[in-house]
C-alpha cells in the first residue's frame, strides 16, 4: 500500500498565509531572512592599481625602458620615468670601490698616479703587525664603504717608498690628478680617538677628498656637513648603549 505521509517543503525564504497569521500572534518565530550570496568582486589586478612616483623608483633601468608604452597616456609619470633613467645613468658613471683596495708596489702607478682625474686617491702604508696601522685600516674600510666614489688603496710602506721608516707608519699620501694634495704620518695626526669620523674630518679639512658618487662633485662644506652629522650620530648612539648598559646593571 502506497505511503502518503509525507512532509512538504516549500521554496526557502517561502511563507504560507498562515504561517504568516500565526507568526503575527507570535505562535511561530520570525520567518529567518533569504539567504543572499555575498556580492561578486573580482579579484584585484596589479597592473590596474593607480601608478605613482614611489611604484617608478622601485623599478631597475631595464623595467623602466619596459614602460615606454605604457605610460604614454600619463604624462607626470613619463616624465618622472626619463628622469629616473637619467639619475640611474649618470649614477653608472660613477666610479664606485667600496673598500680599501691592497696594491703592490708595481701596481702603484697605474692604480694612483694614471686615476682618473676627478677620482681622489687615499694611499695607506702600511706593515702587518702594528696595532695603530690595524686601527686606521678599520676607519679606512668604514669610510670606503660610505663613499664608493672615492678610491681607497693600501701598500706595504716599503714597496711604496723603499727603506721607509717604520716610525712614520701608518702614513696616509691623498692623491689627484696625480699630484701628492696632503701627507698625513703617524697617528697622532688624527687625534688621540681614531675613529672613522675623525679621520674623515681630518682628510676633508682642505678638500673635499671623500665622495659617496650620489650628488656628483660636492663642495668641501658640504662634505664636512656631512661628516659632523655622522659624527653626532655617532655620539648619541653610544650614549644610549651605555645608558643601556649602566641601567641593566
Amino acid at each position: 500500500m502506497a505511503d502518503y505521509h509525507f512532509v512538504y517543503k516549500d521554496l526557502e525564504g517561502s511563507s504560507t498565509q498562515w504561517d504568516d497569521i500565526q507568526r503575527k500572534l507570535g505562535n511561530l518565530p520570525p520567518k529567518p531572512p533569504p539567504f543572499k550570496p555575498p556580492a561578486f568582486m573580482p579579484a584585484e589586478d596589479e597592473e590596474s592599481k593607480p601608478k605613482d612616483k614611489d611604484w617608478i623608483d622601485k623599478k631597475t633601468e631595464e623595467e623602466l625602458e619596459d614602460l615606454e608604452d605604457d605610460l604614454d597616456e600619463d604624462r607626470f609619470l613619463e616624465e618622472y620615468r626619463k628622469k629616473r633613467l637619467t639619475e640611474m645613468r649618470e649614477a653608472s658613471k660613477v666610479a664606485k670601490f667600496g673598500s680599501v683596495i691592497p696594491i703592490s708596489g708595481s701596481d702603484f702607478v697605474r692604480e694612483v698616479s694614471q686615476a682618473p682625474q676627478e677620482i681622489w686617491v687615499v694611499v695607506m702604508l702600511y706593515k702587518d703587525g702594528y696595532p695603530e696601522c690595524r686601527m686606521l685600516l678599520q676607519c679606512l674600510e668604514d669610510l670606503a664603504k660610505r663613499y664608493p666614489a672615492t678610491k681607497f688603496v693600501k701598500i706595504i710602506s716599503t714597496e711604496c717608498i723603499p727603506n721607509y721608516p717604520d716610525r712614520n707608519l701608518p702614513t696616509i699620501l691623498v692623491y689627484k690628478n696625480s699630484a701628492v694634495k696632503a701627507t698625513y704620518v703617524g697617528m697622532q695626526s688624527f687625534g688621540r680617538r681614531c675613529t672613522p669620523e675623525g679621520v674623515a674630518l681630518v682628510l676633508c679639512q682642505s678638500d673635499p677628498v671623500l665622495n659617496d658618487g650620489h650628488n656628483g662633485e660636492q663642495s668641501g662644506e658640504v662634505v664636512l656637513d656631512g661628516i659632523r652629522k655622522k659624527f653626532l650620530e655617532r655620539v648619541v648612539k653610544e650614549s644610549e648603549e651605555d645608558n643601556d648598559g649602566s641601567s641593566s646593571d
